[in-house]
């Protein structure tokens, strides 16, 4: 492979003239170290507390999911009449539509004005939603309410990981972006919670359950005033004064020196394809993602984890574990539907630990396995549920052991999905290339949200169509191409410097050339995977 030389742009950071930096991959961990030597400073609590404030956007994604779930089996004939099957799945599916919009709409505009626009917008686009949603009388008006949230959903769940993950230092970047995912899982708990307490309440409980939806919102644009921008967008604008206010920020106790190296090792990743950046044609720069075949491996591999957590069938069981439950015979489905979202929201804070520590790709490999055997049992259970396919209820009045192995199952198999592929498919985007990362973030929440138009709007006729045993039979087989897929396909970079992994594929998927280097720079990987959660 031919040697690229990155020239340094001239400004007072890069002053000291570095000539000529090999980025072949075959940099020691001293020259590494020296580029990113202020990972090995403390970072500060400010950045963590930033990170806490954007995962806000993790909880409105979270929220939104976990409120639908309750809404469907209480809101009666408060639209007009009975939901039927096909207004469910549209109503639901509607949002995850909007969200495909929305996440494009941000990738379009987040490498041009930053990455804080496209949060305030999200934050207003969510309430416009939820008040039309909170105020329908007709399904007409709930429908466009769901699309217009999806719209706001999407812009966040597009940007905040990506956001979080150009500010956090190399060691905790794992974590924090799994604590947005974490945000994610709470909100969902929450919702699930709120909805089950309001399905009590006669009448039009459910509305209350929508509308408190608009409250993380309003939080989330009233801090993100306090949030500063991304150092990477900085430099790559040419700010640099305010790029350098910002790591002083993220790590008070670095040095000068660390801090120029660091905007240099910045700018020597991304100098070159800077203007490209900021004056080419968005469509431009999305062709360019599939002319550079490390380019196209990389954001391949990011959106491909992304699918395999859509296609899992996990949102199913978010969006109609109500229903799920009612249809296998449970009196109290919205109660029974917190015990989903709370095993969610507790292995997804498992994660949070072990994320940096044992690396994303063993983390996937024994979690997807699992997920595959869950729904593989899930299958078998199902068929020795009587249900009636045209009306999707159970024809027995007993509640067999097939239903509670079928709980049983149920809540395992978040369990694996919650502590792996749930977290790691958002931190995917590290994979992305400087240049590309919005535009390919782009892609990756695009993929999630249209894999999730299809599961969505689907799930309810999958039922029908080829019995419940069929369609999570299905899901189990797409789990286990998955795990094949995450053997031969997904390298493991954890405690990289983002600046490092564009490397990787450069060689392939890169799976042995990771390792290579893992093995190859082991103190200097441990350093920046594990470390005290705060700093000075």
């Amino acid at each position: 492979m031919e040697k690229k030389t990155h020239l340094a742009v001239d400004s007072k950071y890069s002053s000291e003239k570095i000539e000529k930096i090999d980025t072949s991959g075959t940099a020691d961990a001293a020259h590494l170290q020296e580029l990113s030597g202020i990972e090995q400073a403390a970072a500060s609590k400010g950045a963590w507390l930033i990170s806490f404030v954007i995962s806000l956007g993790g909880l409105l994604f979270g929220y939104d999911t976990g409120y639908i779930s309750s809404v469907l089996v209480t809101i009666g004939t408060s639209l007009g009449h009975e939901l039927t099957s096909s207004e469910q799945e549209l109503v639901t599916s509607l949002t995850s539509g909007g969200a495909f919009v929305g996440a494009i709409c941000a990738g379009l505009t987040a490498d041009r004005f930053g990455r804080k626009m496209p949060i305030w917008a999200a934050c207003v686009v969510f309430v416009i939603g939820t008040v039309l949603q909170t105020a329908a009388y007709s399904v007409e008006q709930f429908a466009v309410g769901r699309f217009v949230v999806g719209l706001g959903v999407g812009s966040a769940a597009m940007i905040c990981p990506l956001y979080i993950s150009e500010l956090a230092p190399a060691k905790y970047r794992g974590r924090m972006v799994a604590f947005n995912n974490m945000s994610v899982t709470f909100g969902q708990l929450f919702a699930s919670a709120l909805g089950a307490g309001f399905a009590h309440v006669k009448g039009e409980g459910w509305r209350a359950t929508v509308g408190i939806g608009a409250i993380p919102a309003i939080l989330l644009g009233g801090l993100l005033f306090t949030c500063p921008e991304s150092p990477r967008q900085l430099v790559a604008h040419g700010k640099m004064d305010e790029a350098e206010r910002v790591l002083l920020r993220l790590y008070p106790g670095s040095t000068e020196q660390q801090r120029r190296e660091k905007m240099a090792s910045i700018e020597l990743s991304i100098h070159q394809v800077t203007q490209a950046m900021v004056d080419d044609s968005l469509w431009k720069t999305f062709k360019s993602i599939f002319k550079n075949m490390a380019t196209l491996r990389a954001v391949g591999t990011a959106c491909m984890i992304m699918a395999m957590s859509q296609f899992s069938g996990f949102n199913t069981l978010m969006y109609y574990s109500a229903t799920l439950f009612k249809i296998v015979g449970f009196n109290n489905p919205t109660g029974v539907a917190i015990a989903v979202s709370g095993a969610n929201f507790v292995f997804s804070a498992l994660l949070l630990v072990v994320v940096d520590r044992f690396g994303r790709r063993k983390i996937l490999l024994v979690t997807v396995f699992g997920m595959f055997v869950c729904l593989t049992v899930a299958a078998v259970s199902f068929s020795y549920i009587p249900v009636d396919l045209h009306t999707l209820e159970v024809t027995s009045d007993k509640i067999g052991w097939p239903a509670y192995l079928l709980i049983a199952m149920i809540i395992i198999f978040i369990g694996f999905f919650a502590s792996g592929v749930a977290t790691i498919a958002w931190i995917g985007t590290e994979f992305i290339p400087m240049e590309v990362r919005a535009v390919g973030t782009m892609l990756n929440t695009a993929t999630c949200w249209s894999s999730n138009i299809i599961v969505a709007s689907t799930f309810l006729s999958m039922m029908k169509g080829i019995t419940p045993s069929g369609a999570f039979g299905f899901y189990a087989g797409v789990m286990f191409v998955g795990w094949i897929f995450i053997i031969f396909c997904f390298p493991e970079v954890r405690g990289m410097p983002l600046e490092a992994v564009r490397e990787v594929f450069e060689n392939g998927f890169g799976v042995k050339y990771a390792n290579k280097w893992q093995r190859e720079n082991k103190e200097f990987a441990r350093m920046n995977a594990q470390g005290p959660a705060f700093g000075h």
